[in-house]
């Protein structure tokens, strides 16, 4: 499917789809450049698109794919695809995966998940049966249990594992447990959330002998986002030729950024996507620019993730940056913010994973660690507005995942409603 000019997907959108009629009533009749065009508003594009009454796709839904985003709470957020959309959107995907280390004849055993409208599953499996190479293709899903896993690996000889970041640490954390090491697998292939550094160690102890990398980036509404870079930086992706074009924008102004290393919030526009049009599309990741030229980004997590206690924010990656510097032997598997309360003062505990139970003194060093880092936070504690910064270890199996999708919830809220 050939890709489209800006002004052909804007002429289709504002003709054909009552939304974006809506948002381009203003926006003049020539485009020129994308900039011209707003930023979709999240909260009206997905009131748009609703079933019955949709006011957002230009055609009736007669051949195409529905499936749900990965959120668990709110109104489901339903994206539809025609037939040809799809199959041009897995093909660029697959070749993508072949950058990111797919060999002719590797054995991948797809661990991502499905079922209830959720397309991650579906989505790497075609991937992987439009790949421009040969591979062998183990429909395995996210299901199964660690021990089957492991017991499919060495009987089948598989080579790849595709899957979320927690379920690959989850069948590494199984291998270790057992007293095993798999020299099998040659590539980790992780997708639907970052890889964290904090579960890069017990990767290398399972799988001692695979690569990692990034399946590639993509996201249930936008569509396709970025193609992996090869390299040691499994962060940086860069957009799809002829297929999507990346933009970052100041999170308060929404002014382009152009300048490398300046963080900003990521906007898509997919170039052959026509059926639910997808311009200016906020993903809801923030990033920064690598090689504007080349459309080359590093992502550096979700818009708007960390916690916030009391008047202290807490962004997430300079908390964990924090942990995993004064965490020498790498005891933490994985983490989230949890926030409660209690005596009329709210409280943040970082949950931490762990394979290995730590030292006992292992808690106060990393709390000590937080405030000389964060030293507004002791300060609140001082003035009685807060509790202490709290460390919760528990072993990385009960590090809390969203159900469906088997990500990794990196904020959560234990405060009662009133």
């Amino acid at each position: 499917m050939p890709a489209k000019s800006l002004q052909q997907l804007v002429d289709h959108a504002r003709t054909h789809s009552p939304f974006y009629a809506e948002a381009y009533r203003d926006v003049p009749q020539v485009v020129s450049h994308i900039t011209q065009l707003p930023i979709i508003d999240q909260t009206a594009f997905w009131e748009a698109n609703t079933w019955p009454d949709n006011r957002l796709l230009t055609g009736p839904l007669t051949d195409a794919g529905v499936y749900k985003s990965g959120g668990t709470t709110g109104v489901p957020k339903l994206s539809v695809w025609s037939r040809a959309e799809h199959a041009d959107s897995v093909t660029a995907f697959g070749a993508g995966i072949v950058r990111a280390g797919l060999k002719p004849g590797h054995r991948v055993a797809n661990l991502f998940w499905a079922g209830e409208l959720y397309g991650g599953f579906l989505y790497i499996e075609g991937a992987l049966h439009h790949a421009p190479v040969d591979n062998v293709r183990l429909p395995v899903g996210a299901a199964a249990s660690s021990e089957y896993i492991v017991d499919l690996i060495s009987a089948f000889g598989v080579n790849v594992l595709a899957g979320v970041p927690m379920k690959l640490a989850a069948v590494a954390e199984h291998l270790i447990e057992r007293g095993q090491v798999l020299d099998s697998i040659e590539l980790l292939l992780f997708g639907g959330d970052l890889l964290f550094t904090d579960l890069r160690p017990i990767l290398s102890r399972a799988f001692p002998k695979a690569a990692v990398a990034s399946v590639g980036y993509a996201s249930i509404d936008a569509g396709l986002v970025g193609q992996p870079v090869p390299g040691e930086d499994v962060r940086v992706h860069e957009a799809f030729p002829d297929r999507t074009l990346v933009e970052l924008v100041d999170d308060v102004t929404g002014e382009p950024i152009t300048t490398p290393g300046v963080p900003g919030r990521l906007l898509v526009t997919n170039l052959f996507r026509t059926l639910m049009p997808i311009l200016r599309y906020p993903a809801g990741d923030r990033a920064e620019w690598v090689d504007p030229e080349r459309q080359r980004f590093r992502l550096l997590g979700r818009s708007l993730e960390g916690g916030r206690v009391g008047m202290v924010a807490m962004p997430i990656e300079d908390v964990r940056a924090v942990l995993v510097d004064n965490d020498p032997d790498h005891h933490i598997v994985g983490m989230q913010m949890v926030h409660r309360r209690w005596d009329g003062r709210d409280a943040l505990i970082l949950r931490l994973g762990y394979v290995n139970e730590p030292p006992a003194e292992l808690s106060q060093q990393l709390v000590d660690a937080v405030y000389a880092a964060r030293p507004v936070f002791p300060a609140e504690v001082a003035a009685g507005a807060i509790h202490h910064l709290g460390i919760e270890w528990v072993p990385t199996s009960e590090l809390v995942t969203n159900p469906r999708t088997g990500k990794l919830q990196q904020v959560l809220d234990e405060r009662p409603p009133t």
